[in-house]
């Protein structure tokens, strides 16, 4: 009996010697996306304004000392409005003037025609002679001709009465004043700008490398900065010719697509320029798994809940993305971290975090 024992321990003893069962694979967590591929390239973001389609620069079509401004920058002013004066005592004295010669000649010409009569009836008596006559009715065309003169002369004091003050052609809003009260202006030079305001614009600065690319086939996307969900598409409508020399950018205009209430002038805006390009995918750079001369990716079985290496096509990288040409197809998941410590097959946990 005691033969047995020893005999079932020995046993025992060899069997536990043998080599142990090989542990499975850890299931892993991991951090993944899921594919979609994208038509459109982003060429930047660039801020810019909501700024008038036509704005116009007026000023006095006389000289004088600007008495008073009668708005404000920001003002709204409807046709015929005042938007500032000038002190008028010039252009008065000089109507007055007018209106004093205009009643001499007025009462020249009620002597010159008097007199014409007069002559007239003495020749038609026969007691008068036909060169008094003449003289007569000479004067009174001539004190006609100056009648008119002078009435002319006075409409044209009128005028520039009337031009001491500045007034709006059209609705408009005021967005600039380029004199002050006090300061002494000359005829034609800008004094305020008033900007149109209902047609609107985008206007942003592009980078001149950036610039020479712009075409048709680009798209504008415009939104409020405070509020991105407040946007619309945009068209280029203008191109500066030449660089600022200073910033080295040139001035876009975009014509907006519809223009939304909260785009008032001056409305601050960020600007996106795309442009439609073959389908493509963009993944993180920490995504690429590099070795043998090959790159891939892993790609996660949503069934079985495991990882296999792809190869794919590189179309370019930066330092925190790359843009894949072929290799991967919409709405596969691949993982984006710790590429380097994964094994064909392996039992992956998706974050549940991150969206289907």
């Amino acid at each position: 009996m005691n033969r047995l024992t020893l005999t079932l321990c020995s046993a025992l003893l060899l069997a536990g010697c043998g080599k142990p069962a090989e542990a499975p694979e850890p299931v892993r967590p991991v951090l993944s996306l899921v594919v979609e591929p994208q038509s459109q390239a982003n060429l930047g973001r660039f801020a810019g304004s909501i700024q008038a389609r036509y704005e116009s620069t007026l000023g006095f079509r006389v000289g004088g000392r600007i008495a008073r401004r009668w708005v404000d920058v920001g003002s709204s002013v409807k046709p015929g409005d005042v938007l500032a004066s000038l002190d008028p005592t010039d252009q008065r004295n000089q109507l007055r003037a007018a209106e004093g010669d205009l009643a001499k000649v007025q009462a020249q010409w009620i002597n010159a025609q008097a007199n014409a009569r007069r002559q007239q009836q003495l020749f038609d008596r026969g007691v008068g002679a036909q060169a008094q006559l003449d003289i007569a009715q000479t004067d009174l065309k001539t004190t006609g001709a100056s009648l008119e003169q002078a009435r002319a002369a006075v409409e044209q004091a009128r005028d520039q009465l009337g031009y001491s003050e500045l007034k709006a052609d059209h609705a408009a809003v005021v967005t600039n004043w380029q004199a002050e009260a006090g300061q002494t202006v000359s005829a034609g030079q800008a004094v305020v700008t008033l900007a149109r305001p209902d047609i609107k614009e985008a206007v942003i600065d592009l980078p001149t490398s950036l610039a020479e690319q712009v075409s048709g086939e680009l798209k504008f996307l415009a939104a409020s900065q405070l509020d991105s969900s407040i946007s619309t598409t945009a068209t280029l409508r203008e191109l500066e010719p030449q660089a600022d020399a200073a910033t080295r950018t040139r001035r876009a205009r975009l014509t907006l697509a519809d223009t939304p209430l909260a785009f008032h002038l001056g409305t601050a805006i960020s600007v996106t320029l795309t442009s439609a390009v073959s389908p493509r995918v963009e993944l993180p750079a920490s995504a690429l798994l590099e070795s043998e001369a090959k790159t891939r990716v892993w790609i996660v079985d949503p069934q079985q809940k495991t990882v296999s290496t792809r190869e794919v096509k590189l179309l370019e990288r930066t330092a925190n993305s790359v843009v894949l040409a072929s290799g991967v197809q919409a709405g596969e998941r691949v993982v984006t971290a710790g590429v380097n410590s994964l094994k064909p097959g392996q039992k992956v946990i998706v974050d549940e975090e991150d969206p289907q």
